[in-house]
């Protein structure tokens, strides 16, 4: 297929709004749009924040967060999905209903608890609910290893080793109806190298890159798992994707001290590929 009568696969982020742009929402569209997706977005939670933290949150109600999901897949064929903050447990039963209800091919959740800044953006009461009503229908999740403590109600892992364990107790809490994949990663792991690992149920897929010093990191999850719904539809399998996303995210952040965003911990470079270098 030429370029010109490609199909460009439609990928919908549900997630909240950070207003400097580099996680939630904003991030995922720039990750979606640099990787070839047309990206769409449905608001679960609005926050005030920058590089330096969270000030504040404010929930959407659950029924408008139904509206706008049904209402988007009423008239657009989505193609894959990417679940991000939606911060109460009445927001995450209500989006993995209608996600139930729509059924997308691909739907990668990035189970987001804590802001880079260090504050919560996931209630405790909904834990039980994410665990319960929405990792059991995914397609992909992508949780860190504190994240993965906290799912498993475990203490974090520390070796490469324990991360196999994780990964395939993660693995089983999915649904076994259809492929599933956990995309644990291991940036919290100290040493040279950032490792993560690809796990369906059989596979155990270790994939490592150098460790890229900088204190740019936020959005780091956002954009990997933005990154992920964008290459699924448009790779010949999973692991590919895995790659690809793992590639870009790496590049995005080896990048972003030239952007110069804020005075605390500023966003990665979703667009390296396509600016020209900034001026020192």
């Amino acid at each position: 297929m030429s370029s010109t009568d490609r199909v460009i696969p439609k990928t919908l982020t549900i997630a909240g709004v950070d207003p400097s742009g580099g996680a939630g929402v904003l991030a995922d569209v720039k990750a979606m749009s640099a990787l070839g997706a047309y990206a769409c977005g449905v608001i679960a939670a609005l926050t005030a924040q920058s590089t330096t933290g969270v000030t504040g949150v404010l929930p959407i109600e659950p029924a408008f967060v139904a509206q706008q999901i049904d209402t988007l897949f009423a008239d657009v064929k989505i193609d894959a999905v990417k679940i991000g903050m939606l911060g109460r447990s009445n927001v995450i039963e209500t989006v993995a209903d209608r996600l139930q209800h729509w059924k997308p091919v691909h739907i990668v959740l990035d189970p987001v608890m804590i802001a880079k800044s260090g504050d919560a953006l996931l209630e405790k009461s909904a834990i039980g609910a994410m665990r319960e009503a929405l990792i059991p229908g995914v397609t992909m999740l992508t949780p860190n290893l504190p994240e993965a403590g906290v799912l498993l109600d475990q203490r974090p892992v520390e070796t490469v080793k324990e991360m196999r364990r994780v990964a395939e107790r993660l693995r089983e809490a999915m649904n076994h109806n259809g492929h599933r994949w956990v995309f644990l990663k291991g940036g919290h792991l100290p040493g040279n190298m950032a490792i993560d690992l690809l796990h369906d149920g059989g596979q155990m897929i270790e994939m490592a890159s150098p460790r890229i010093e900088t204190k740019n990191t936020h959005g780091t999850g956002c954009t990997l798992s933005a990154a992920l719904a964008a290459l699924l539809p448009q790779t010949r399998d999973v692991p590919e994707a895995a790659r690809q996303a793992k590639a870009y995210l790496t590049e995005a952040i080896r990048q972003a001290d030239t952007l110069h965003v804020g005075e605390g911990h500023g966003p990665v470079h979703h667009f390296h590929a396509m600016w020209k270098p900034a001026e020192r």
